[in-house]
């Protein structure tokens, strides 16, 4: 698609990036990684290559990945069947064996090489060396009952300073969404809950999640309702409405918590868009949803 920009559009391009990063060097972006941006080989390669740009250009990218499909299919192909309660994944003792190994020696690495690949510098950290966890209790399922849902955790505390280590170094930290609780136990955490609790730990000033969901939508199989701007008072009212469903109720809770706890703003991103991460820091327009913690002022 580039070749097809004439040196002129190129320009204009470059200059309409040059004040947001300006104002942008030196912060932190939390990018929460998953959906089909990590399962296609071109999205995946223009997708770590926009994370090398924001580090080459001053501004501090902190991945946290998912990689529910990989782990639904090893669940799957050990005879386990994925479900899920209000977005959590049951998690019992065997699937947390297939979890930890899936995302700390499979999908962990696999990013880490490849930022390397790109020309970037990177470290992979299992998640259990950065989030401290405590143990969900059973949630209540769509029909009323509360079901058990095993080896799930929330973050309760970070070890923030592995991460600003490696920030401080020019290094983009890779982690994975798995918790430690006080006694050891591994416990698999929602990586947008995840995500949202390392931004506001590191205090960053924006919060991205990259996912198959363009937005939010008032209309999830309509694009052209994309929701471009919404306050964080806005999303109980959205849910209310029963516009914002399933899945994506924990990505916006934990969005709402991370403004609440000192993270500037929230962006919701298709990674199937090519280089849909520069488009929505560096362009006027965005091509997401932004999640801001008040009304905008005139």
């Amino acid at each position: 698609m580039s070749h097809s920009l004439t040196p002129e559009a190129r320009l204009e391009s470059l200059i309409e990036a040059l004040p947001y990063i300006q104002r942008f060097r030196g912060q932190t972006f939390v990018i929460k990684y998953g959906g089909a941006a990590m399962e296609d080989d071109q999205i995946v390669e223009l997708f770590l290559r926009d994370v090398v740009f924001l580090e080459a250009v001053g501004i501090n990218p902190v991945l946290v990945h998912g990689g529910g499909k990989a782990i639904t299919a090893r669940m799957r192909a050990a005879g386990q069947a994925a479900r899920f309660v209000n977005g959590l994944r049951v998690t019992d003792s065997q699937a947390i064996t297939i979890v930890e190994s899936t995302l700390d020696h499979e999908i962990n690495p696999s990013i880490v090489r490849n930022i390397i690949k790109y020309g970037g510098k990177a470290a992979g950290f299992p998640g259990r060396d950065i989030f401290r966890a405590r143990r969900l209790g059973p949630q209540t399922s769509e029909n009323g009952s509360l079901e058990e849902i095993g080896f799930v955790g929330e973050a309760i505390g970070i070890n923030a300073e592995l991460v600003s280590a490696a920030v401080h170094d020019e290094i983009v930290p890779v982690i994975s969404p798995i918790g430690a609780a006080e006694d050891g136990t591994v416990l698999n955490i929602n990586a947008d809950v995840a995500a949202g609790a390392l931004a506001a730990a590191l205090n960053a000033s924006k919060l991205i999640y990259v996912s198959d969901v363009t937005g939010i939508m008032h209309n999830p199989n309509d694009p052209e309702t994309l929701i471009p701007s919404v306050t964080a008072e806005q999303i109980d009212q959205l849910i209310k409405r029963n516009i914002i469903v399933g899945g994506m109720i924990p990505k916006v809770q934990s969005a709402t918590a991370a403004l609440t706890n000192g993270v500037e703003k929230v962006h919701f991103i298709g990674g199937r868009i090519p280089h849909s991460l520069l488009l929505e820091i560096f362009t006027d327009s965005g091509i997401g949803t932004e999640i801001r913690k008040t009304i905008a002022p005139d």
